[in-house]
C-alpha cells in the first residue's frame, strides 16, 4: 500500500493545523479561499489516511517518570526490525527507532530511579537475542525540547477501528 498523494491544499492544511490544531474550519477556509466543507472533508481524509492526528501534548511534569534516557543499541543487522519492535514493547520505552551510525537502534525512555534504567537497559534490552551492545545516556539538562515532534507515532490502521 503506497502513501496517499498529498496536493498543495493538503500540505497547507497540515501546516496550518500543525501550528494551531484548534483553529476553526471556517477560519482555515477563509484563509485558503476554499469552502468550509472542503476543509472538513480534507481534514477527515487526512485523519483516516493516518497523515494527521489530534492529541494533547503533555509535559514531563505530568509523567510518572521524569528523567529522560537514550539507549543506543547495536544489534544483528538482519534482525534490527524485529529487535526494535521487541524493544518498543518494553513498558518504559517511549520511542524506539532504527538508526544509521554508531547504533542501529535508539530507544528513549523515562525513568525515576537509576536501578530501573539499569533493569531496562541491561536486564531487558541487552537480554534480547541478537543485541550485542547497549549504551545509555541520561539527559541532565534540557536546553531545547520541541513538543511538536514528540507525538509523531505510527498511524493507527483505519481498518482496525471497525
Amino acid at each position: 500500500m503506497s502513501d496517499p498523494l498529498l496536493d498543495d491544499l493538503d500540505h497547507q492544511l497540515i501546516e496550518i493545523l500543525s501550528k494551531d490544531a484548534r483553529i476553526s474550519n471556517r477560519k482555515i477556509a477563509a484563509d485558503l479561499g476554499v469552502t468550509e466543507g472542503t476543509v472538513r472533508g480534507r481534514v477527515k481524509r487526512l485523519q483516516q489516511d493516518g497523515m494527521i492526528a489530534f492529541t494533547a501534548i503533555t509535559s514531563f511534569g505530568l509523567a510518572d517518570q521524569t528523567r529522560l534516557a537514550f539507549i543506543g543499541v547495536q544489534a544483528d543487522v538482519g534482525q534490527v526490525k524485529d529487535i526494535a519492535n521487541e524493544i518498543a514493547d518494553v513498558p518504559l520505552v517511549n520511542a524506539a527507532m532504527i538508526t544509521m551510525g554508531r547504533f542501529n537502534i535508539l530507544a528513549f525512555c523515562l525513568f525515576n530511579e537509576l536501578d530501573k534504567l539499569h533493569e531496562i537497559a541491561s536486564d531487558q534490552i541487552l537480554a534480547i537475542k541478537g543485541v550485542h551492545h547497549v549504551e545509555t545516556s541520561i539527559a541532565v539538562k534540557t536546553i531545547k525540547y520541541n513538543s511538536r515532534i514528540v507525538r509523531i507515532t505510527k498511524p493507527e490502521n483505519p481498518a482496525k477501528k471497525k
